[in-house]
């Protein structure tokens, strides 16, 4: 079989329409890269900015237009690909955020013949042996895979204790399409790796290598049946938890069984309406559930969309079930149970501490040391220059610092706009990355706040922060106190220091070795000697365009190799950067 080798890696594309898959792919990529090449960084340069601005929402739509339509069509990684650009609505616009919404419930369902052959083969029985019934209309098809409803068989069932069950069965050839995907999304990445403004923000490379090793979990039912137990396990106290039980008998790589739990859809405010159920309270308890995973376990549910998500109620409205409770609450008649564990992610234990020094540093209104702090989390790689970042944030706690959750939802949205426009540019200039998880944590944390937004329109996500952050700092009291006394002993250290440095610093002057460095002027300086560099250069091309004309009328051919010529100064003109 023929292979392809994508950047950092080797990857056996199969038969002709895996080819063709994986050639489609990179011909989409590739147009929409030269189309946003063109229009955002050679026109700006021909002094076309207004025109790439006035038709960018335009091409974003068609874009995202273009995406939907080739992920429905491929399925696989493309609808992965897809859901995840929809939930960044910190990142990208809304035209393509919107178009993309909703992509997981346009799914074409594979016949349920393909579903069978591949779930007796993995079972190693017939599936009327296996089971006792099946349902053969799916009630759910995602990208990866497809799940029916189904009854155990008696034996079955008197050593489960269930009877009606899920069986969830991964699509034909799912492994070799994802491979396939997997080896275009490495050569998109190395292409992009190669744009300077590109690779000195996100290591795109690296990101793509997560997500296939994300991808990889998702596909094993082995593994996502662990995850399962495992949270369950971390909940099993909690009462406002449900996890259906893995049926492990009925359970491979690619089929997996589970307890049927199906219930009320968290978004369907109708549905909790009818029950007796507030969907205010169903997001306030669903929003501190995540927080609970986040900041406790360390050990979070990443794909919580509304499709993965079932309030069960488990008694009358506003009656206390008792022994689970809380001292001094009451536990809700009702369940929050979560399904579908294939992607999960862990905090690591850098990510938790930065997190702590940057709840440190917000809560003493201390700018550099929360830039500090986003360092440690991994977020800026280590060559980030982050002068102007740490003034943003010092003026960021100057202007709003002193204020509450609730006062800043009164501040004016322009001023919030000023701030974005004064210091924009700054945070966009940054060369950032994401560490191992940080994508995961945020793309849980955005499903989450569209989740609780949707129950409640005037739901805060950051009024749920607070007592866990709190919470954090009290349990890291200790560390705080070590991390002053360190703080203390370098402070000292530069004391005892300082004399002999001032000293050495005086015989410097005074022999005149001393060197003023002014990055910012010298900066400038190049900038200046090469738009003035630039300007000869369009100064000549039209020196040699205008003789080349006047000379044309007496001399054709001298005129037009003059003419030819000029186009070379003029290329300088437009697109040299040195």
């Amino acid at each position: 079989m023929p292979e392809v080798r994508p950047e950092s890696s080797t990857t056996t594309v199969p038969s002709r329409e895996g080819k063709a898959r994986y050639r489609r792919i990179l011909r989409f990529a590739g147009w929409n890269l030269a189309v946003t090449w063109w229009f955002e960084l050679v026109l700006p340069r021909i002094g076309l900015a207004r025109l790439a601005e006035r038709t960018r929402s335009q091409r974003m739509q068609r874009f995202a237009r273009r995406f939907h339509g080739l992920a429905v069509e491929f399925g696989g990684l493309m609808i992965k690909v897809g859901q995840f650009m929809s939930s960044r609505l910190d990142v990208l616009p809304p035209e393509i955020t919107d178009e993309l919404e909703g992509l997981q419930d346009e799914v074409p369902a594979v016949p349920f013949a393909a579903i069978r052959e591949r779930a007796e083969s993995e079972l190693g029985m017939p599936l009327e042996r296996a089971f006792a019934s099946v349902d053969e209309t799916p009630i759910a098809a995602a990208s990866l895979g497809q799940a029916y409803r189904a009854r155990l068989t008696p034996s079955d069932a008197a050593d489960t204790g269930l009877d009606t069950v899920v069986m969830k069965v991964q699509r034909p050839d799912i492994d070799l399409i994802v491979e396939v995907d997997l080896a275009a999304l490495r050569r998109v990445a190395g292409w992009l790796s190669r744009v300077k403004m590109v690779s000195k923000r996100v290591d795109m490379p690296a990101l793509v290598e997560e997500f296939a090793e994300t991808t990889h979990e998702e596909i094993d039912y082995l593994h996502e049946a662990a995850s399962a137990e495992r949270f369950r396990g971390d909940f099993a106290a909690d009462s406002r938890i449900a996890v259906p039980e893995v049926v492990w008998e009925r359970s491979t790589r690619r089929v997996l069984t589970l307890e049927d739990v199906t219930a009320i859809k968290i978004t369907d405010a109708a549905g909790l309406r009818a029950a007796g159920i507030d969907p205010a309270a169903v997001a306030a308890v669903f929003a501190d559930v995540m927080f609970d995973q986040f900041f406790s376990h360390g050990f979070f549910h990443a794909d919580p969309h509304p499709g993965n998500i079932f309030v069960t109620p488990t008694g009358v409205a506003g009656v206390d079930p008792g022994p689970d409770s809380s001292p001094g609450s009451e536990t809700p008649p009702w369940r929050l149970t979560f399904i579908d564990f294939g992607m999960m992610g862990e905090v690591t234990a850098t990510t938790r501490s930065g997190l702590r020094k940057l709840l440190i540093a917000a809560a003493s209104r201390d700018g550099k040391a929360l830039v500090a702090a986003i360092r440690d989390i991994g977020v800026l790689m280590p060559s980030a220059e982050t002068t102007e970042l740490e003034r943003a944030m010092t003026q960021l706690f100057a202007r709003f610092g002193g204020m509450g959750f609730a006062e800043l939802r009164d501040v004016d949205p322009r001023e919030f706009h000023d701030f974005a426009v004064e210091f924009g540019e700054t945070v966009r200039a940054l060369p950032f990355q994401l560490p191992e998880n940080f994508l995961l944590l945020v793309r849980a944390i955005s499903l989450t706040s569209g989740v609780c937004s949707a129950l409640e329109p005037e739901f805060n996500l950051w009024d749920s922060v607070e007592p866990y952050a709190q919470q954090l700092l009290k349990d890291e009291g200790g560390n705080f106190v070590k991390d002053f006394a360190n703080e203390a002993v370098q402070i000292a250290g530069i004391a005892w220091r300082l004399p002999k440095r001032l000293d050495a610093l005086i015989d410097r002057i005074e022999d005149g070795s001393v060197a003023v460095s002014t990055p910012q002027l010298d900066r400038k300086l190049a900038r200046l000697e090469r738009l003035g560099r630039r300007v000869v250069s369009a100064v000549i091309f039209g020196t040699l365009l205008i003789a080349g004309a006047v000379l044309t009328a007496n001399d054709a051919a001298f005129g037009i190799v003059l003419m030819s010529v000029s186009a070379l100064p003029l290329s300088h003109a437009l697109f040299a950067r040195r």
